[in-house]
């Protein structure tokens, strides 16, 4: 039969053989982890090339595009002044002669009115006012 001392050695013995094991497996299944990892980063590492190319010419095409877009946005500008300044050159040509006649037909029409009263009141009819029936007391 086995002592006490050699049985105690027997399950230190033991359970150092499950915890090695164990030890073993966690650090095989690491190994594969790191390498299937290592793959991946050699993957990622591969297409990162043509990935960081291919931002490269999208980042040229938008940065062309803005600059046509602002010569878009200079030209449009300079047309709105343009229109603006054709619009006042109009108001200033049109407008005082449109002015200017309105206040003659005007002039003209209170002349012809005033000759009008002169000869008795021939002018425009003048409607009696209407009483309510309610008058202020």
């Amino acid at each position: 039969m086995l002592t006490g001392g050699q049985l105690a050695g027997l399950i230190v013995a033991v359970f150092w053989a499950v915890l090695v094991s164990f030890l073993a497996f966690t650090l095989l299944k690491l190994a594969r982890l790191l390498r299937d990892a290592g793959r991946l980063v050699a993957d990622i590492g591969d297409q990162a090339g043509p990935l960081m190319e291919d931002m490269t010419r999208t980042v040229r095409r938008a940065n062309e595009q803005l600059g046509r877009t602002d010569m878009i946005t200079k030209q449009v500008a300079g047309v709105t002044q343009n229109v603006s300044a054709v619009t006042t050159v109009m108001t200033s040509v049109v407008g005082g002669p449109l002015v200017k006649a309105a206040a003659f037909s005007y002039g003209v029409r209170k002349a012809l009115h005033r000759d009008g009263e002169e000869r008795g009141g021939e002018g425009r009819p003048q409607l009696p006012a209407r009483s309510s029936g309610k008058g202020r007391r």
